[in-house]
């Protein structure tokens, strides 16, 4: 899998955050595409080439906001999670939340880390850093595809 481009879905109803992460992303050279979904009923579409959205392809990391319209972050990862096909997505929830409930809660559902975006900077070049890191050395899955 070294080598294969690697995307990101963004789930971030919240536009300016999302146009930080984006610039954040681009500051530090990192030109992996980036898709943004506004909820966890968009993301789910693209993940599963729904209601006409083209169907991200493998390798991909989550970024997921907790606090989103019409399917927030902890009803997206149950989903997600109960999907035979998509239960074993690499997300990070990025989120303002720091309540105990909503980390035990996302950890429960196997993220692979909680960030709280006040935590992560202003300009999230820490974010950016830390997920640069993470997929240059960890082999992710590549999800979507049954195993023979």
């Amino acid at each position: 899998m070294i080598g294969a481009p690697i995307s990101i879905l963004l789930v971030e109803d919240d536009d300016i955050d999302a146009e930080a992460i984006n610039r954040a992303f681009k500051k530090q050279k990192i030109a992996n595409p980036i898709t943004r979904a506004v909820d966890g009923i968009e993301a789910l579409a693209f993940l599963r080439g729904d209601d006409g959205k083209e169907k991200m392809k493998s390798p991909y990391i989550i970024l997921l906001d907790i606090n989103m319209p019409r399917m927030n972050g902890h009803e997206f990862l149950k989903e997600l999670r109960n999907d035979e096909t998509l239960h074993g997505c690499v997300v990070f929830v990025l989120t303002t939340s720091d309540a105990d409930r909503d980390i035990d809660q996302a950890y429960s559902q196997n993220v692979a880390g909680y960030i709280i975006k006040s935590h992560a900077g202003a300009d999230f070049a820490n974010l950016t850093g830390l997920i640069d890191h993470y997929w240059r050395y960890i082999e992710l899955p590549t999800v979507g595809k049954r195993a023979s």
